[in-house]
């Protein structure tokens, strides 16, 4: 008999991440997460994932410009986004043209590095056609001058983002991009243990990603800030969701029982982007954060809750001027790299993912005549 929801089993062996709780530790192929959001870009790490090592200046090179020229989509994916509208979720939008891109040939099982390239370069591209799509704007060509995450911001706005706007989505991007066997990513492997196709194992992972557990904290943080409004309001409407037993968003991990290294890092970029418009609101997290942490304490004496990556990832996406709708498909966007590397993992030493389940039901009833059954 195992922990429900099967905590504590260990379904695969990874060299790709290491998430340590305990400690708060969190290191991509034996890189401190710290170090890459400090240092590296999100190219940089994503070669990590995939190649099991830093890139040189020539092979960092090669693979911008590789993604670079995977940004163009296909006609008839671009026909499938405008065709949705323009209320839709954009993470439904995603899933949709992720697997519409599977259709085109490019794909095909087995899953190859190559194509991780691809499709992690054209997530962003989705997600930008779908934002000119619902605000009436018309397409603009990806700029190969620019790198993965600023084309990202521009093609959104239509205006070169600003140094500190890239260099903060740069690093939430690099935060992001793996976290060991999350429930998405354990889609994405029991798919490809099936021998399933690449954008079978990505469509599956942006379907898990999308539940409100999982991906789309953020976006619930920023709604609750917005709720909560001023900092006089902040205890009174804290106590309330506490004592309705309410989860509050943006605190507690299933893993992590000390600060987690994500959040550390991104409450740091929070407050280099906050501009005089966003100050307020800034110091508006800061408090329902320090009142948070209090109550919890009092409410769940011992329980030891500390504020997780959503948190301060709210502020961040929101001081790089993305949609709230967005914050998912962008975590989204920074995930396919971790997702399709452990589908390449995956495949190099497969064995088909098929966990048994405890039967708690009945045994041996007698089959009733239909005449005689209860109505």
């Amino acid at each position: 008999m195992t922990g429900k929801g099967l905590e504590g089993v260990v379904a695969a062996t990874t060299a790709l991440s290491l998430v340590d709780g305990t400690a708060g530790r969190l290191l991509y192929r034996g890189y401190a997460i710290g170090d890459l959001a400090a240092h590296a870009t999100f190219e940089e790490t994503a070669y990590l994932l995939w190649y099991g090592r830093l890139p040189n200046a020539s092979e960092l090179a090669h693979l911008r410009a590789q993604m670079a020229g995977q940004r163009a989509l296909p006609q008839r994916v671009i026909q499938i986004i405008q065709q949705h509208n323009k209320h839709a979720e954009p993470m439904d939008v995603l899933r949709t043209a992720v697997s519409a891109l599977g259709s085109t040939g490019d794909f095909a099982a087995p899953p190859t590095v190559e194509q991780a390239i691809s499709l992690t370069a054209r997530v962003p591209i989705i997600l930008a056609t779908f934002q000119r799509h619902r605000l009436g704007q018309p397409l603009i060509a990806s700029r190969d001058d620019l790198g993965h995450v600023a084309n990202y911001l521009y093609l959104l706005s239509g205006a070169e983002p600003t140094f500190s706007q890239v260099r903060a989505l740069d690093a939430y991007l690099i935060l992001t991009s793996d976290h060991g066997m999350n429930a998405s990513t354990f889609t994405a492997r029991v798919i490809a243990s099936t021998l399933s196709d690449l954008v079978s194992s990505i469509t599956g992972a942006i379907g898990a990603l999308k539940g409100p557990l999982h991906g789309g904290a953020p976006a619930k943080v920023a709604e609750m800030l917005e709720a909560i409004g001023t900092r006089e309001q902040a205890e009174p409407w804290l106590r309330h969701e506490l004592e309705q037993d309410h989860r509050i968003m943006g605190f507690g991990h299933r893993v992590y029982k000390t600060d987690d290294p994500r959040s550390l890092a991104l409450r740091k970029l929070a407050g280099e982007l906050s501009t005089e418009q966003d100050a307020e609101w800034l110091a508006l997290a800061h408090h329902v954060e320090d009142v948070t942490l209090r109550l919890l304490e009092e409410y769940k004496p011992g329980h030891k809750i500390y504020t997780n990556v959503e948190f301060y990832a709210a502020a961040v996406l929101r001081g790089v001027g993305l949609p709230k709708d967005f914050y998912t498909p962008t975590f989204a966007a920074s995930r396919t790299a971790g997702w399709t590397a452990h589908v390449l993992e995956q495949i190099s030493d497969n064995r088909l993912i098929r966990p048994a389940a405890e039967y708690v039901g009945p045994f041996d009833l007698a089959y009733p005549a239909l005449a005689v059954r209860a109505s």
